[in-house]
Order: structure tokens, then C-alpha cells, then sequence
């Protein structure tokens, strides 16, 4: 019998599950990712809304050359100074109302989306999202073809966008969660929440390739991309592995993630086996006790299947350890992390003295910066078993990072590439660990009984707090910014700040954990 080609090797040498698990990793990356490219227009197209024009004199002695070298062609926005009505000297104002529309609306509804869409089919629920989006990111383009000036039509615009993308964390976060256990998940979902920076790439290059010449197909053409995701949700997303027959979670390690939230266990597992005669479910923990005592158990506890399809309540989702500090740990996090997703290009336009396009693109470096920020921060939490003190070192470097980003920007375009690297993961590493390994953990807790519904709820009240502060930055910065880019930088090393105290109870906790651990393993 002839040998197998190696490629056909290499297909059999995984299993149907193996294989399923690969296909909602990529599809659910792909899915939240052009969620992320129809976001990042916005930022590029800051710098064509608002030009900075010439002196008035210089403009009228230029309209009265070319009136007697050539008939006036009428274009679509007679200012020289953009697109109105963003041509007014209170542009950043605007803009930053723009910004503040679109994340206020979005961390309003996050906390409705958690509710609404663990009651509803994931696949239905994030596709009527996903072809809901493409149609308002497609309408506040369309508002150069039609030229239209009406700022009340670009702030609706942003306001129905941001309600309508709420569908799509909660619901891939619980997909995946699903799909994936706890043994080796903060590598894991850090790898797959590089798809925030990939997105943000993406809808940087494409909204930068048409930003001088037609804005309108920065938006139209994300909006595009982002309906026609919906349709590949609509056709291929499995919601979990018992709809085809796959097994509920991947072999794992029996390693116990604390999280500074969590009770800290001593994992025993030849005594276990013996005293219960069934292996240890990594996916299960215990809860913190009362008085929220690290304590050391010996006893293991047994998983449970996808039991009960009640939805967990809002105030269920709080009492769960760990809940409320992460989330406000979010909120400041994030608020970092959007001021530099809507701010960015026009501070390099400002700053360096480049072009949209080149703002643009160079604005990208943030976002690759942040790829490798989420692999290493989920990589160190697995290793370490620790989350918030993994969060908390890296919030610890990225106050004075952010100093340095302000200076060292101001020194030539070598030094900002080198900086927006840095920043971008330090910046988005706590960020996307929070959000995917973090909100996994807490939302598949042993008093959740396995209840895959839970999930949606506890990712959408932590991502949702964290919205409320990605909406309050971009907003700050737009009142901050007129008084100079040092302020802003100021603004966001307090935010910084702030999220690394709101953890440090949890890092407390986690550090006694493991010195309880060392000292029992030593007697």
C-alpha cells in the first residue's frame, strides 16, 4: 500500500474535535475582528473632517487667483478647512462627540446585549448584529455622497452603531468559552483576542487607503465586510460541541487560575482519584467562602454537564468573586486603551506633520504592539496561575511608558515607532485579558452549575464597565487636547493608575495563595 502524502498525514493526525475546535477559534477571530475594522474609520477620517487650513486672508487672495485662471468648480463642501460642520475651531469638541456617541450608547446597551442574548441562539443574535452594524458604519459614509452637513445625522449614525455591536462580545466570548476549557486558556484566547489589533489594522489600512480621495468608502466598504460576516456567522457558527456531538471541553492541565478571586486550592490528584474515583474537571472551581478566606482544600470538585438553561441575574453575575474589581479595573483600562483607538492618528497628524494616510498607517504600530501584548499577558497568567498580578505588572509599566511615549514622540518619526510598539502592549495586554481569559474564568464558576447562558452575562457586565470608561476617554481627551497633548498623556497615566489599585486586593489574595501553597507543599 502506497504512504499517505504528508498533507493527508497531517490532516488525519487530528481528531474531528481537534479540528472543530480550530474552525470556531478562526471563525469567531474573523467574526470580532471585522466588528473591529467598521470601529477603527472613525479615527483615520478625524484628520480629512478637519483640515488645518490657511489664514482667511491667504484662502481669499487664493479663491480670487483661481477665479480669474479657471472657472470654480463647486465641490462637495465649500470650506477649506474640511468637511462641515468638523471646519469649526471647536472641531476636537465635535469629533470627541462623535467618539463619545458611538461608546456611550455601546456601554449602555452591553448590559442589556449580556441579558437579551443569553435568552436568545447565539447564531441568530450575532448575525442580526453583524448585518445591523454594516448598515449604520455604511450610513455615516454615505453621508459624503449624499453631502450631508447635519452633525445630528453622524451622531445617530454613531449611536445605532455602537447599541447594535454589543451583540458581539458577549456572544463570541461565550462561543468560545464553550469551546475552550481552562487549561492553557490565557495563552489560548490571548492568541485569539489578537483579532481587536488585527481588526484595528485592517480598518486602519482600508480606511486609509480612500480617506484623501473619498472618505464616504472608509465607511461604506468596512460596512460592507462587516454584513457579509454576518451572513458567513448565519451559515457556519456552532454555538457549542454538544450540537455536534464533540466533547464539552479539551484535555487540560489540572491547574487552578485564582484570579485573586478564587479559593486557593492544593491540588492533590492521586488522593483525589482514590477518595472519589473520578478525575479532576479543571473546568470547575470553588468560590470564595464568606469572609473571602484564602483557604487550602484538599477535596476536588466534579464538573457538571451544560445543567439548567436559566439565565443567571444581574445581581447573581456581581456576587461572583472577582467580578467587580475586574470590571472596574476594565473601565480604566479601557478607557486608556479607546483614547488611543480614536485619538492616535490625529495626534501623529498633529505631531509628526504627516497626512491622514500616513497617520494612518503608521497608527497601526499601536494595535501590532498590542498582538504580541495579549499572547504575552495570557502567556505569564498561565504560567504564574496568577491574572491580576499579571495585570497589575503590566499597568505598573505602562504609567511611565506613557510618559515616555509623550516625549520621546515629539523627538522624530524612529523614536514614535519604537514607543507605539512598547505602549501598545503594555496599553493592551491587561485590556485583553481581562476581557477574554478573565471574563471566561469567572463566568464558568462551579456555582454556575456549567451554564453556558451564564457566560453571556458576566462577560457583558465586566466588557460593559469597561465601556463606560472607552467612552469617558476619547471624551476627555477631546476637552483635554485643546490644552495641549501633554494633558491627555497626564489623564491617562492617572487612568493607569487607577486601574492597578482597583487590583491590588486580588493581587494581595493571589500572593498569600501561593505562599499558603509553598509552605504546605514544604510540610
Amino acid at each position: 500500500m502506497a504512504q499517505l502524502p504528508p498533507g493527508i498525514r497531517f490532516i488525519t493526525s487530528f481528531s474531528r474535535d481537534q479540528w472543530y475546535r480550530a474552525f470556531i477559534f478562526s471563525l469567531t477571530f474573523l467574526l470580532y475582528a471585522s466588528f473591529h475594522l467598521s470601529r477603527k474609520p472613525i479615527s483615520i477620517v478625524k484628520g480629512e473632517l478637519h483640515k488645518h487650513c490657511a489664514s482667511q486672508v491667504e484662502l481669499d487672495s487664493y479663491k480670487e487667483y483661481a477665479a480669474q485662471i479657471q472657472p470654480v468648480k463647486k465641490p462637495f463642501n465649500a470650506s477649506q478647512c474640511g468637511w462641515e460642520p468638523f471646519d469649526k475651531s471647536n472641531y476636537k469638541q465635535l469629533l470627541g462627540a462623535l467618539d463619545y456617541s458611538f461608546l456611550c450608547a455601546y456601554a449602555v446597551g452591553m448590559y442589556l446585549s449580556g441579558l437579551i442574548g443569553e435568552r436568545l441562539p447565539i447564531r441568530y443574535y450575532l448575525t442580526g448584529g453583524m448585518l445591523a452594524s454594516g448598515l449604520f458604519t455604511a450610513m455615516f459614509g454615505l453621508g459624503y455622497f449624499y453631502n450631508v452637513h447635519n452633525l445630528w445625522f453622524y451622531i445617530m449614525a454613531q449611536i445605532a452603531n455602537g447599541l447594535v455591536q454589543t451583540t458581539g462580545w458577549p456572544s463570541v466570548v461565550t462561543c468560545i468559552g464553550n469551546w475552550f476549557g481552562k487549561g492553557r486558556r490565557g495563552l489560548i484566547m490571548g492568541i485569539w483576542n489578537s483579532h481587536t489589533s488585527v481588526g484595528n489594522i485592517l480598518g486602519s489600512l482600508i480606511a486609509a487607503y480612500w480617506v484623501s480621495s473619498c472618505w464616504g468608502l472608509s465607511f461604506v466598504v468596512p460596512g460592507v465586510i462587516v454584513a457579509l460576516m454576518g451572513v458567513v456567522c448565519f451559515l457556519f457558527l456552532i454555538e457549542h460541541p454538544k450540537d455536534v456531538s464533540c466533547s464539552c471541553t479539551p484535555s487540560s492541565s489540572s491547574k487552578t487560575f485564582l484570579n485573586g478571586a478564587s479559593r486557593c486550592r492544593i491540588q492533590m490528584p492521586t488522593l483525589n482519584a482514590k477518595e472519589n474515583g473520578k478525575p479532576q474537571d479543571p473546568e470547575m472551581q470553588h468560590l470564595l467562602t464568606d469572609n473571602e478566606n484564602c483557604s487550602v482544600s484538599l477535596s476536588s470538585s466534579t464538573g457538571e454537564g451544560r445543567h439548567g438553561t436559566s439565565a443567571i441575574s444581574f445581581l447573581g453575575a456581581l456576587r461572583i468573586p472577582g467580578v467587580v474589581e475586574f470590571s472596574l479595573c476594565l473601565l480604566f483600562a479601557k478607557l486608556v486603551s479607546y483614547t488611543f483607538l480614536f485619538w492616535l492618528p490625529l495626534y501623529i497628524t498633529n505631531v509628526e506633520h504627516l497626512d491622514a494616510k500616513r497617520a494612518g498607517d503608521l497608527s497601526t504600530l499601536f494595535d501590532v504592539g498590542g498582538i504580541f501584548g495579549g499572547i504575552l499577558a495570557g502567556l505569564i497568567s498561565d504560567r504564574l496561575e496568577k491574572r491580576a498580578s499579571t495585570c497589575g505588572m503590566m499597568l505598573l509599566l505602562a504609567a511611565p511608558t506613557l510618559y515616555m511615549f509623550s516625549a520621546v514622540s515629539k523627538m522624530g518619526l524612529e523614536a514614535t515607532v519604537v514607543m507605539l510598539l512598547i505602549s501598545g502592549a503594555l496599553v493592551n495586554g491587561p485590556y485583553a485579558l481581562i476581557t477574554t481569559a478573565v471574563s471566561a474564568d469567572l463566568g464558568t464558576h462551579k456555582s454556575l452549575k456549567g451554564n453556558a447562558r451564564a457566560l453571556s452575562t458576566v462577560t457583558a457586565i465586566i466588557d460593559g464597565t469597561g465601556s463606560v470608561g472607552a467612552a469617558l476617554g476619547p471624551l476627555l481627551a477631546g476637552l483635554i487636547s485643546p490644552s495641549g497633548w501633554n494633558n491627555v498623556f497626564y489623564m491617562l497615566m492617572v487612568a493607569d493608575a487607577c486601574a492597578l489599585l482597583l487590583l491590588l486586593r486580588l493581587i494581595q489574595k493571589e500572593l498569600q495563595c501561593h505562599a499558603d501553597h509553598t509552605l504546605f507543599k514544604e510540610h
